[in-house]
């Protein structure tokens, strides 16, 4: 069986979006392919979420992450919206959801480690529901 795709999408693909790209190649990459991309792009992904996630995982989104245009990715089987606070981006799959978490960028530490919190929970929740065949 062909691991699903999934995109992890928001309007700017360079935060919430992008540490859910990573998350999910570090926590569920047996399960399910990541990616991540957005309507528009940023010059860089936001750099308390890089400096975060070295910090927490050892993980260095810049190493292998860009900031992406829908476009710019492979026909996915899942969407999964971050929470756009405005029209989402849309992308066609068999399955979509939305985590409606706000964006941490311009907060502090605490915030943002809350928010790398959530979506690491939602990333091993979506793994089990793909594994349990629930999605």
């Amino acid at each position: 069986m062909n691991k699903p795709k999934i995109a992890f999408i928001c309007v700017h693909n360079s935060c919430r979006s992008q540490i859910a790209e990573a998350l999910g190649k570090h926590l569920a990459a047996d399960v399910f392919e990541s990616y991540s991309a957005g309507t528009e792009t940023k010059p860089q992904i936001n750099q308390d979420a890089v400096r975060l996630m070295k910090q927490f995982y050892g993980i260095d989104m810049e190493q292998n992450q860009r900031s992406k245009l829908l476009e710019e990715i492979p026909q996915v089987d899942i969407v999964v919206t971050m929470g756009c606070n405005v029209q989402c981006p849309f992308l066609p799959c068999k399955h979509r959801e939305d985590w409606g978490l706000d964006d941490p960028s311009g907060k502090d530490d605490a915030v943002f480690t809350e928010t790398i919190s959530l979506i690491q929970n939602k990333i091993l929740d979506m793994k089990e529901r793909i594994q349990k065949y629930e999605l």
